[in-house]
């Protein structure tokens, strides 16, 4: 695979007029439909099953995230991150969107209508998702169980895949009780630790 990193602002402009160079179509890896080639290594695809395993959580997610993802997904592109978060093909990418908000005269309803709809692509072999599915329907509070941790997971792939948070409020706070969650049970092991 030949990579071209784009980084400056008028390559998103550029890139619309541009599309393709000596026959190679150009492809943003940040949009939906990436096709990568297999692994030399000879690894195959995710199992079917395995992908079918991650249903439940993939349809949780979506009744939670509601009308902020058009559908959550496997994804076959993933390996280290949790999750990550692309546009429809011709819909704006995050670079695009931080642009046309910093625009001086632009109209707000105008950006709501061009702004894609993104799909939520999980990582079935990272140990977050694998976790989360494990809790999918375990209890009686169905997705309740699972919220906070989708909406954590969701703000991050926000901000992993360059995207502007639309509440970075409920994200901090999300963060800090998750760290006072984790430093009181860190605390409680130090102290069972000195009794002993």
């Amino acid at each position: 695979i030949e990579v071209l990193y784009m980084v400056d602002p008028i390559d998103e402009y550029a890139m619309q007029s541009y599309p393709s160079h000596e026959g190679k179509r150009f492809v943003c890896i940040t949009k939906e439909g990436l096709q990568l080639e297999p692994a030399a290594d000879g690894e195959a695809a995710l199992p079917e099953e395995e992908k079918a395993a991650l249903q439940g959580l993939c349809e949780a997610m979506r009744r939670l995230l509601g009308a902020r993802v058009e559908k959550v997904v496997v994804s076959e592109r993933l390996t280290d991150s949790p999750c990550v978060l692309v546009t429809g093909a011709y819909g704006w990418s995050a670079n695009m969107e931080r642009i046309m908000r910093a625009q001086a005269l632009r109209d707000a309803s105008t950006t709501r209508l061009m702004r894609s709809a993104k799909t939520l692509e999980l990582n079935p072999t990272h140990p977050i998702v694998r976790g989360l599915a494990g809790l999918v329907g375990v209890d009686a509070q169905g997705d309740a169980a699972i919220a906070p941790a989708v909406e954590l997971l969701y703000d991050t792939a926000l901000i992993g895949s360059g995207f502007v948070l639309d509440a970075p409020t409920n994200f901090t706070a999300r963060v800090h009780q998750l760290m006072q969650r984790d430093l009181s049970g860190a605390g409680a092991e130090a102290q069972a630790r000195s009794v002993a």
